[in-house]
């Protein structure tokens, strides 16, 4: 079993650490760009199910909005930063030695979107937190069994997308992360 796995201790040459760079960022890119996308959608659904007549008074899910929206944007520059990803190593494979970038350069990169995947899975489990503990109040405040007639304690269609839309980008920022920290992890041997 350890025999297999003896590819990975040696350092790749430039060419194999290339192929796998360009594989891991487009894999990397589309599945952020999905679930991203899912996020998105969802907290775009959660923004326009809620009804302007109805007074909640509920700071919680406003504050989980509004971290949602701040993941969202990390999300988007992180999926802009796997299409750079992968724009360098189109640079990595390239025949002249002077069009490709220096080892430095590229770990450099990686660190970034590391960092960058890392603060969004931070905000995005915050946000998470915030919703999970507005539903859970929602639904311990109400009497099992009996009609609720206080509007404060129904749980809506807007808790759920934004527990949703949070819950894809701890994915998605999760997932950036893991491909930032392995490539990451393999250039640095």
């Amino acid at each position: 079993m350890f025999n297999n796995l003896e590819f990975l201790s040696n350092p790749p040459t430039k060419q194999e650490f290339a192929v796998t760079f360009r594989l891991a960022s487009r894999i990397s890119f589309w599945v952020q760009l999905a679930l991203g996308s899912v996020s998105g959608i969802a907290l775009l659904l959660a923004c326009f199910s809620r009804n302007i007549t109805t007074q909640t008074n509920n700071a919680g899910i406003g504050f989980s909005i509004l971290l949602a929206i701040v993941g969202i944007l990390l999300l988007c520059f992180r999926v802009y930063w796997a299409w750079r990803y992968r724009r360098l190593a189109k640079l990595l494979q390239a025949p002249s030695y002077q069009n490709q970038p220096k080892k430095e350069h590229v770990i450099q990169n990686l660190r970034i979107g590391l960092i960058v995947s890392l603060l969004g899975l931070l905000i995005a489990f915050i946000a998470s937190e915030g919703t999970v503990a507005v539903i859970l109040g929602k639904a311990l405040a109400q009497p099992q069994g009996v009609a609720v007639y206080q509007p404060e304690n129904v749980i809506r269609s807007l808790d759920v997308f934004v527990m949703l839309a949070n819950v894809n980008m701890i994915g998605a920022h999760f997932f950036g992360g893991v491909t930032s920290l392995s490539l990451l992890y393999w250039v640095e041997d």
